[in-house]
């Protein structure tokens, strides 16, 4: 009885605030939005594996791993350094599409939008964009300006403000017409609003959403109880049959994406700082041992011990796809779902996983991430700083 009360009562507020967030347009644009830059993040990633292959600069002259750096270095200078571009893109197109717009004219609305935006000098050079701008640093402002730049370019649509081609007029040559005025508005309203920017202290808005409204929130989400409240919510969502780890990471994705890329962009420099929290932590300790809620030991628990002829199928079932993270078999085969008898481990082994692989990396018994990978140099990897304790920042490959 009082597990049919408990049970209730979960449903009655869990269930309304995950259908809302699952069906939210622009959580969902959000989520979309960095699928379409993941084949291009991937593409970066492995060329950051293969120029940072272990010991070659033991096995190459100075000059010969230099030359082999600098081969390779655009690879991951034209992806992950400029992430922000296809991001944004990829957004502001799956939101547009969501209003049946046209949608790649939608894509490349935000993106100019967000050029506009962008200060066009470095180091008193002009006409030149730092690449800061269009990765880490910058991704926070290009989802706002995707979202913002798509609601706008929408509304003069719907206000029919367009030009009109006559008949027989090829359908390209029509399109670009009907979306000229649209998007003329558009990116005269963000030039405005640079304009508008450019006298005030912080002098552009990117350091004015930096300072006040990116920096404070990816410091909240880079640390332990954030991470435990986000493994806990999707947790509790898949319990309830909904994916938890789209509806979570559609909130939490540009965080530790963020993270990611600053942990990336500090191992470029050569700096000493790293989150510990980031994308690639939830995805490898969380998410990648056999799915959410690490459910590989669950397979492997049946497997051995159950006496079930029925669940040493299913963990038969289960146990390919476990292997590539799947595990909705296991999920809705054993079941977990609305299954009260396993929600306290559900819930609980995931947060003790993320402590231990917190506190793990957080005093140097194990290195932290850096992007996918990175390069592991045994003579820093065990070396201790000034007040005895690991620096947790040494150079580590994780994939």
């Amino acid at each position: 009885m009082e597990n049919s009360k408990f049970m209730q009562l979960m449903e009655r507020f869990f269930l309304p605030i995950a259908d809302k967030l699952n069906n939210n347009r622009y959580l969902s644009a959000l989520r979309d939005g960095f699928m379409v830059a993941l084949p291009i993040i991937i593409f970066g990633s492995i060329f950051v594996v293969i120029a940072n292959i272990p010991f070659l600069d033991q096995l190459l002259s100075e000059d010969a791993y230099n030359a082999y750096k600098d081969a390779l270095g655009p690879a991951s200078a034209a992806t992950l350094s400029i992430m922000g571009m296809f991001v944004i893109v990829g957004i502001a197109y799956k939101l547009t599409a969501y209003y049946e717009g046209d949608a790649i004219y939608g894509g490349v609305t935000a993106l100019a939008s967000f050029l506009i935006l962008t200060p066009q000098v470095l180091e008193d050079v002009t006409g030149v964009i730092p690449t800061s701008s269009l990765g880490a640093e910058g991704l926070f402002l290009g989802i706002l300006t995707a979202f913002i730049s798509t609601e706008i370019f929408r509304f003069f649509v719907q206000k029919n403000w367009m030009i009109k081609m006559p008949p027989g007029v090829p359908e390209a040559v029509s399109r670009s017409f009907s979306s000229l005025i649209p998007i003329s508005f558009t990116l005269t309203i963000f030039l405005l609003i640079r304009i508008l920017f450019s006298i005030t202290p912080f002098e552009t808005i990117q350091n004015f959403i930096y300072s006040v409204i990116q920096e404070p929130i990816t410091a909240l989400g880079s640390g332990l109880p954030a991470a435990i409240i986000a493994v806990l919510l999707i947790q509790v969502f898949w319990f309830f049959g909904l994916h938890g780890q789209i509806i979570v990471n559609s909130i939490m994705d540009p965080i530790w994406m963020t993270l990611s890329l600053e942990n990336y962009e500090a191992y470029q420099a050569g700096e000493e700082r790293l989150h510990i929290v980031n994308n690639q932590f939830i995805d490898t300790f969380i998410v990648g041992m056999g799915g959410s809620g690490m459910t590989m030991a669950v397979i492997l628990g049946l497997f051995i011990v159950a006496k079930s002829r029925q669940l040493k199928q299913l963990s038969k079932i289960g146990g390919p796809p476990s292997v590539f993270n799947v595990n909705e078999p296991i999920i809705f085969g054993l079941p977990i779902i609305l299954n009260p008898l396993v929600l306290i481990p559900w819930l609980l082994a995931p947060v003790v996983i993320t402590i231990v692989t917190y506190f793990s990396m957080a005093i140097g018994l194990v290195p932290c991430f850096y992007w996918s990978t990175c390069t592991m140099d045994d003579s820093n990897l065990h070396r201790w700083n000034a007040d005895n304790k690991f620096d947790c920042w040494w150079n580590y490959a994780v994939s």
